[in-house]
């Protein structure tokens, strides 16, 4: 599975930024613009809101599942749930895992 999520942690990284960087490069950071070009209308706000309840709860996931695993470097995969998405955020926390479960199993 740990290649399967590596996989998933570059295309999570990679595809939203393909759709960012050239909106960025056409409109500059403007945050005013972005919010309201991303709330337009009723379906795009309710995406939007998913996302945003999503990392949320992915968040307390990482933290809840990191602290009972006694992971270490769970600010890396929340950190990059807020700067990417959770299109990162979720690969990346359950290859840590992967990586952290299969330490554990070398250790017993």
């Amino acid at each position: 599975m740990k290649y399967i999520y590596g996989v998933l942690c570059v295309l999570g990284a990679v595809l939203p930024y393909c759709a960012f960087i050239p909106w960025l490069a056409e409109n500059g950071p403007s945050f005013l613009l972005l919010y309201s070009q991303i709330s337009t209308n009723p379906l795009s706000s309710m995406a939007w809101l998913d996302v945003i309840v999503s990392a949320f709860v992915l968040v307390a996931f990482i933290i809840y599942e990191g602290r009972l695993l006694k992971m270490k470097k769970l600010w890396l995969p929340i950190a990059s749930t807020f700067i990417v998405g959770v299109s990162l955020g979720l690969p990346l926390f359950l290859l840590l895992r992967e990586f952290h479960l299969q330490k554990l199993r070398a250790h017993s």
